[in-house]
């Protein structure tokens, strides 16, 4: 019988991969992929990229927010308000670490701070991503630009942005949810000896 640990381990791991595979006939807001298409052709780019393991599980986790609850408030047709947050909020109850959660947090505002920072990239995105911008502040004023600029994840959330909008590629081939098992697996012990006293994962 699995100990307390391993339990606390494999439980958040059965949620996520749960909810991404439950995602693969669930259209991805307009685009032209499902929802589990877009996390898995975002955790293959990172990797692809040489990240570190926990920004290969943030941008395989990036848009969990739109999975973890069916109560959550919604943007019309374009997904969860705020679905950064609440997918953030969600792994952090399951026990992922920071390192992971921020990343995800720090997706949304990633865009609205390239939208300012980069000329053409607010005509760059897809039209299903020009709309939820609508709907999830528009581009950074000033004081928001300058903020995000001093963040020491700032470089890690535009590579997972960058990542973010890449993986939107009907039919591209990419490892199924279970290769990512021992990553996921390595985090969740790492970020359990930190916090030995994390809540047990909840539902949403």
């Amino acid at each position: 019988m699995a100990g307390n640990g391993e339990r606390r381990v494999e439980e958040p791991i059965a949620r996520v991969t749960d909810l991404l595979e439950a995602s693969a006939g669930a259209g991805y807001i307009g685009e032209s992929v499902s929802q589990l298409d877009h996390a898995l052709q975002a955790a293959q780019l990172a990797e692809a990229a040489g990240a570190p393991e926990h920004e290969v599980l943030a941008a395989l986790l990036h848009d969990v927010g739109h999975l973890c609850d069916p109560e959550a408030p919604r943007m019309g047709g374009v997904g969860v308000v705020q679905h950064e947050e609440v997918g953030a909020a969600y792994l952090a109850r399951l026990g992922f670490a920071p390192s992971v959660t921020e990343l995800v947090r720090g997706h949304v505002a990633a865009k609205r701070y390239l939208v300012v920072a980069r000329p053409g990239y607010g005509e760059r995105l897809s039209a299903a991503s020009r709309h939820t911008l609508a709907h999830q502040g528009g581009a950074m004023d000033e004081a928001e630009r300058s903020a995000f600029e001093a963040d020491p994840l700032r470089d890690a959330k535009l590579r997972l942005r960058a990542w973010d909008e890449e993986a939107k590629v009907p039919g591209r081939e990419t490892p199924g949810v279970e290769h990512y098992r021992g990553i996921l697996i390595a985090h969740l012990r790492r970020s359990s000896v930190a916090s030995p006293v994390a809540a047990r994962p909840g539902g949403s």
